[in-house]
């Protein structure tokens, strides 16, 4: 099963995600098959940045997207 989630790369205290998709079980950093985005929490206002074409199509593939990264997509693109 594939899932939509954050992987991430930042560096000890200042954490940056990608928004991917890969297999449910693979490592959280591991590979992947599609980069979706981007996510920044540090910012100020939190900068997200999808792909909302690719993400929609990932999702009728059935791909899963987690809660975080549901939350994420609607924040951006749901105001």
């Amino acid at each position: 099963m594939l899932k939509i989630k954050l992987s991430r790369i930042g560096k000890k205290g200042q954490p940056y995600y990608r928004i991917i998709v890969a297999e449910r079980r693979s490592k959280r950093d591991g590979q992947y098959i599609d980069l979706l985005g981007t996510y920044n929490p540090t910012t100020n206002p939190k900068e997200i940045k999808i792909d909302q074409a690719k993400y929609q199509d990932w999702i009728k593939k059935g791909a899963q997207a987690t809660q975080t990264v549901d939350s994420l997509y609607h924040k951006a693109f749901k105001k």
